[in-house]
């Protein structure tokens, strides 16, 4: 299309058709500092370009200060900005291009549809304070976080506008007697004295933009800013409308004092307890599924959205400047033999409940044993066990197919399947103890069956051939933390394990009748709760392991392991052996010990160097992991062999930030938070020859890996399920987009694809579970 062209004889009554290489299609909008642009890179990926005023690029300090703004854009492009593409601070007329992100900024959002419900402003919360340490990690200030530079996408808030942000070691200094800043936004030392502004004041500007998210206006108000500015100095914040879970929080981030300020670190810490199944992951043993946000804003070049249009939006234009507020200067399961349970525990409540469910009294806390508060255990996709602990979190996926119950092994393609099988979509009914809002649902695929769980739902089973839910079992209601569906359903050993959403109650389930068979306390667990096969692993915080058959719930052994103070467990193939992980505090050392999961004994024991998690099993008994940096950005990858004590390791041509990973044979997948995909092959000597392609899906924050025959399976934020070639590194294939209402979801963790009897299972933020054919994925 034509450049865009304004009347006038001003010094910009013509805006220029390229910056660089890329063409300037449409004006996105005009603030004070510049103009920004939608733009097309040669490939056709849709960029968002701004372009600074004629009358700003003769400033050599304003040129000083763009330099900064890209340098620090620069640092911290990835997760939670809007990634760099390509700047020129020395043109004629600087510009830099990020990568165009469609969603409206907070400030539009609370203007268009007023303030965000408390779950959503809750997960914006802890969205910021995850963007807010990355950037701090860095060594860059923002200095001007405010609602109009935050950005709603699909994947989780985009903080942007770099302009007046300060690395540490820059040498460009705020002159004396210059404020810069939007001052609603602003903390009292931006106004006391400026030159020593550190990562404190973001925080506190944190805490005023959540406030404008809750309630639609700032802490701090009057129409002039001099007034905001005694205000922020001198007066109590105005809170009244904001969430109880949030105000000891904002009220802390809003202190006068910077060092009475919480961290971004420890924000996260308190929120992952008030958000539950969305919280991050602490730093620990890095989780193959980054636990702390999810997917992505963007189409792939050529997808299905830009096929069907989609106009430009100002969504960009903030980060030029143009502001709302006043800114001083810049199958069939087995028979179960009717065999008790072990000690307390056991619970058989088959005739509890004439329509066979059981009512929540059932399975009520038995004398002598206590819950040790709201405790949130998460497992998405595939995931067999997560462990959201205060000391490390890590994630054991255990894949879940039509072979048997314990997965492995090729996905069945049945006659009827190949014949008359259809794409179907179907939606799982919940209960009162749902609350509000759709959320996505998390499946598993066991004994020709689907079982999935959501908010208010504890546990459904789906039939695969039609979309049939065949029974739904509601959540219990009535108790703080309950109501919400946190993790997928286990099928294994003939029954489904479901964990209660406070993470205290572990129940077996009848696949038939949905009755519970079984039913354990483990609270005193506090969150280390794993599925190995037919085992569940249970760590106690005391360092000890005890072991209960998933069938029967009768203890297996019970012992600490050499070296583990409280190990984490991942899991793979038929589970008959689980891999106890424990990382040093400072990330030098990983100790691994192969368990044998039924009898507890130890099949080798190795410590290894590096900050390693495991992220699958390969040829030959080998053990593949992937190696991370301070930044919990993944660096290499990890072939270790125990029969010969040598391991194999690969470095990564560039870091994967927050990565979740996935195996097959000798190769592992890596996805990055950005949507970077990397294949490695550790057969293969040499990180030159190992690494066999790389893939920029623009899928950011994507829900976690599946490989299955010769694929790669992932879902996005907005309900996307995208198939890419394994051998190729090419996508070939994407569902339409299922986002859930407006305004709502754009934080939601997505659960991994389950793929299983030729077909690929996903769900959705809108609650619904869909299928899609895996043999055909370019029809979808």
């Amino acid at each position: 299309m034509p450049p865009v062209r304004r009347a006038g004889t001003g010094p910009e009554a013509e805006d220029p058709e390229y910056a660089g290489q890329y063409r300037l299609e449409a004006r996105l909008g005009s603030g004070g500092m510049g103009v920004v642009h939608l733009a097309r890179s040669p490939s056709g990926r849709r960029l968002a370009v701004k372009v600074v005023h004629a009358e700003y690029a003769e400033d050599p300090e304003f040129r000083a200060r763009f330099r900064q703004e890209v340098a620090a854009a620069r640092r911290v492009s990835g997760a939670f900005t809007a990634p760099v593409v390509d700047a020129d601070p020395q043109a004629p007329r600087p510009w830099m291009a990020t990568l165009y992100i469609p969603g409206p900024t907070l400030a539009e959002h609370v203007k268009r549809s007023g303030p965000l419900p408390p779950d959503d402003t809750v997960q914006l919360a802890a969205g910021l304070a995850e963007a807010l340490r990355d950037i701090h990690r860095v060594g860059v200030v923002h200095r001007d976080l405010k609602p109009s530079n935050v950005l709603l996408a699909a994947d989780g808030p985009k903080v942007i506008d770099f302009g007046i942000s300060r690395p540490a070691d820059s040498e460009l200094r705020t002159e004396t007697g210059k404020l810069i800043g939007t001052p609603p936004f602003m903390a009292p030392e931006q106004f006391q004295r400026p030159r020593a502004v550190g990562p404190a004041a973001d925080v506190f500007a944190l805490g005023s933009v959540l406030v404008h998210a809750a309630t639609g206006r700032g802490p701090f108000e009057s129409e002039s800013p001099y007034i905001v500015a005694y205000q922020v100095v001198h007066d109590e914040a105005d809170l009244a409308g904001v969430p109880d879970e949030l105000l000891p929080l904002i009220q802390r981030c809003l202190a006068k004092n910077p060092e009475e300020r919480p961290t971004p670190d420890a924000l996260m810490t308190v929120l992952r307890a008030v958000r539950g199944p969305h919280a991050p992951a602490p730093r620990g043993p890095v989780p193959l599924v980054p636990q702390q946000r999810t997917p992505e804003p963007h189409s792939l070049p050529g997808g299905r959205a830009e096929r069907d249009g989609g106009g430009a939006t100002d969504t960009h234009v903030k980060a030029a400047s143009g502001e709302s507020a006043p800114r001083i200067a810049e199958g069939t399961p087995e028979p179960l033999a009717d065999e008790p349970g072990s000690g307390p525990d056991e619970l058989v409540p088959d005739e509890s409940a004439a329509d066979g469910l059981v009512p929540d009294e059932s399975v009520a806390d038995e004398p002598g044993t206590r819950r040790r508060g709201i405790r949130r255990w998460t497992l998405s996709g595939l995931a067999a066990a997560v462990l959201l602990g205060a000391a490390g979190t890590a994630v054991a996926l255990r894949p879940f197919d039509g072979t048997d119950s314990s997965g492995g092994g090729r996905p069945r393609i049945s006659a009827a399947t190949a014949e008359a099988w259809r794409p179907w979509v179907t939606g799982l009914e919940a209960g009162k103890s749902a609350g509000s809002g759709a959320r996505p649902a998390f499946c598993s695929y066991g004994a020709d069956a689907l079982y999935c769980s959501r908010r208010g739902v504890e546990a459904a089973r789906v039939d695969p051939d039609d979309g049939r839910v065949v029974w739904s079992r509601p959540s219990a209601a009535g108790r703080p933390g309950e109501g919400e569906a946190i993790s997928a359903p286990v099928f294994s050993g003939g029954l489904v394990r479901t964990v209660s959403p406070d993470g205290g109650r572990l129940r077996a389930l009848d696949p038939t009748t949905h009755r519970v068979r079984w039913s354990r306390d483990v609270s005193g667990y506090e969150g280390g709760v794993y599925s190995s096969g037919d085992t569940v692993l249970l760590a106690a915080p005391d360092g000890t392991v005890t072991a209960v058959n998933g069938a029967t719930n009768k203890e297996r052994w019970s012992h600490p392991l050499p070296g583990h103070a409280r190990p984490v467990f991942f899991s793979y193939g038929d589970g008959r052996t689980a891999y106890a992980v424990t990382t040093a505090g400072d990330g030098s050392q990983t100790l691994v010990t192969a368990v044998d999961a039924m009898r507890g004994t130890t099949r080798w024991h190795a410590s290894l160097d590096g900050h390693l998690t495991p992220a699958g099993s390969g040829p030959g008994g080998t053990l593949l992991l992937t190696e991370s940096d301070s930044r919990t950005r993944t660096t290499a990858v990890v072939r270790y062999d125990p029969e010969r004590r040598a391991e194999r390791r690969v470095a990564l041509s560039a870091p994967v930030s927050a990565a979740g990973a996935v195996t097959s044979g000798d190769r592992v997948y890596v996805l990055g938070a950005d949507g970077g995909l990397v294949a490695v092959d550790t057969a293969r000597e040499g990180s030159a020859k190992a690494q066999r392609w790389r893939l920029e899906t623009s899928v950011s924050n994507a829900s976690p890996l599946v490989a299955a025959d010769g694929r790669l399976y992932f879902s996005a934020a907005d309900g996307r399920l995208l198939a890419v070639d394994a051998e190729r590194g090419e996508v070939i294939g994407e569902t339409r987009s299922r986002g859930g209402a407006a305004g709502r979801g754009f934080l939601d963790l997505m659960a991994a694809p389950v793929v299983a009897d030729g077909k690929v299972f996903a769900t959705a933020p809108d609650g619904t579970v869909f299928a899609v054919d895996g043999r055909n994925p370019a029809g979808w």
